[in-house]
């Protein structure tokens, strides 16, 4: 892992710099927020998320307590009981634009016997889906959409180009992701019984993706 500081103070942690407005959803124990925001020693320019309320997410992530304290320390937003399907009508949200849009390891949760199962997939097709929707329109015009995601069978079936693609969005670069390089991240299963524990992520990336040519003329 390494963290940069450049020119006026600006501070890099791998795809990600203090000087970008940054969204994360769907965080889990809110770990990955606190990472980047001990790498910029400053969170004043991220809004970080989860889907469940304050209380539902300390029940199933007692360790995320310590990670909020951080972020609201210093001087991060925070937002809990958001939808990534209509975030871009949240209230706190509404009319901001970022120059980050991060979401690690969508999941829809496992309804079905099989992770391998098409209806499991196109429920997981689904969660990301409805995420490029609304990120869509919540981006600068050089600002990107980063979804990590496992590459192996079968999460590659989710064809996440694809879904990006219909969605007017265009992938710019795929980068092979690394725990290591986020100290004290830690990735959640976020649903069941064992919802605080870490799942193995195996090899996966971040895929980085922009506004497409079209998308960026229709909004002219």
């Amino acid at each position: 892992m390494t963290i940069m500081l450049c020119l006026r103070g600006e501070r890099r942690i791998t795809h990600y710099s203090s000087s970008h407005q940054i969204l994360l959803v769907g965080e889990g124990d809110f770990s990955f927020s606190a990472c980047l925001a001990k790498a910029f020693r400053s969170a004043t320019n991220m809004v970080s998320t989860s889907l469940d309320s304050r209380k539902m997410l300390l029940f199933k992530h007692p360790t995320a307590r310590e990670n909020l304290d951080v972020l609201e320390s210093l001087g991060g937003a925070i937002v809990h009981g958001m939808d990534s399907h209509t975030m871009v009508q949240h209230p706190f949200l509404k009319d901001r634009k970022f120059d980050r849009i991060v979401f690690n390891f969508p999941h829809a949760g496992l309804i079905y016997p099989s992770e391998c199962a098409q209806d499991q997939i196109k429920l997981h097709q689904g969660v990301v889906k409805g995420f490029f929707t609304n990120a869509r329109d919540m981006l600068t015009e050089k600002g990107e959409v980063h979804v990590t995601h496992k590459t192996t069978h079968p999460y590659n079936k989710w064809e996440v180009e694809k879904l990006a693609e219909e969605e007017g969005l265009c992938l710019v670069e795929e980068v092979g992701f690394s725990k290591k390089n986020y100290p004290g991240y830690h990735n959640k299963r976020g649903y069941g019984r064992k919802s605080n524990r870490t799942f193995r992520v195996g090899m996966c990336s971040t895929f980085k993706f922009s506004l497409s040519k079209s998308t960026k003329q229709s909004d002219i």
